[in-house]
């Protein structure tokens, strides 16, 4: 991965990262938080994967249901936001709609994605320190402003 500062205002920055072949992007995007001590961001891609996994949260089981493209698919919008967890480690919320070859698209929340040929990330980060914490009804963490 390559990336740049592009605006440092007294209260945010602004980077830009460029996401090379074969990275998983989810990981790459928390490990470039956590290097940099961000705890509250939001964040839009546009780019392509080889392959990767969308989620559909299922209440029921309080779990996400796995839903795998196993084939090359454009990024068309990914948005998210980095907040802190309950334990204090960076957590990375994002949903996904992505294209496939016969025109159709797929989406969900963005559970694993593998950079074919590149990913470019917007990340703002925001003087707040955002934290997510557990609702036991919902069975997920959400931001607790």
């Amino acid at each position: 991965m390559r990336w740049r500062l592009l605006s440092r205002e007294t209260s945010e920055e602004i980077y830009l990262l460029v996401l090379d072949p074969g990275e998983e992007a989810l990981t790459a995007i928390s490990e470039f938080a956590a290097a940099q001590k961000i705890t509250a961001a939001s964040l839009m891609a546009i780019g392509a994967f080889e392959k990767a996994v969308v989620g559909w949260y299922d209440f029921e089981k309080r779990d996400y249901r796995r839903l795998p493209i196993d084939e090359q698919c454009e990024v068309l919008s990914l948005i998210g936001d980095i907040a802190l967890g309950e334990d204090g480690k960076r957590s990375l919320h994002a949903h996904v709609v992505l294209g496939i070859s016969d025109g159709t698209t797929r989406g969900g929340h963005f559970l694993e994605g593998i950079v074919k040929p590149t990913l470019e990330v917007t990340l703002s980060e925001t003087p707040a320190h955002l934290r997510r914490k557990h609702h036991p009804d919902l069975g997920v963490a959400l931001i607790d402003i």
